[in-house]
């Protein structure tokens, strides 16, 4: 009896270690995913990429609600063009614009968020994938790239190396 008693004591706190090396490694997985974005900037120059028509989104519970255009690299236009996997360093902006009616029409209004998205092999935590939010102005907006980047990518764009936009729809 002594001895069963010792070793569920013994499993019990190799079962509370190992619950505490995950809780650690899982903070330090969304520091460096935080550390890595806290660095970033919107990119320079990205608004001569190619870019797509505008997309409306209506559903005001989206994170894009609003019009926006996504502007692609050159690094990352061949795999988008044709699928597959994007190279190291491919990069995607979406500028995000609140929508105003004119007219009757919908049109955009004021620019509401900027957002990268840039392949980064040492993002584990977020699928491979660098995702940064920015306010109009460029500065970090505390976007979740976890909560609000990647598990929607993850669920919705596994089979397009978590691209959830089609090019088909880009022109």
């Amino acid at each position: 009896m002594l001895g069963s008693t010792r070793r569920r004591i013994s499993t019990e706190r190799i079962m509370k270690k190992f619950v505490v090396l995950v809780m650690l490694l899982s903070l330090i997985a969304v520091a460096a995913v935080s550390a890595a974005t806290a660095k970033l900037s919107v990119p320079k120059g990205y608004e001569k990429w190619e870019k797509s028509k505008a997309q409306v989104i209506t559903d005001k519970k989206s994170l894009f609600y609003g019009i926006h255009y996504i502007y692609v690299d050159k690094k990352a236009m061949k795999a988008y063009k044709t699928g597959g996997t994007y190279p190291e360093g491919s990069r995607f902006v979406v500028v995000n614009y609140t929508i105003r009616n004119e007219g009757g029409k919908q049109v955009e209004g004021k620019k509401s968020m900027v957002v990268l998205m840039q392949k980064d092999k040492k993002q584990k935590a977020s699928g491979g994938w660098l995702f940064a939010g920015f306010s109009p102005d460029g500065k970090l907006s505390g976007l979740d790239p976890v909560k609000d980047c990647y598990e929607c990518h993850l669920k919705d764009a596994k089979a397009t190396d978590l691209v959830i936009s089609k090019y088909s729809d880009f022109k």
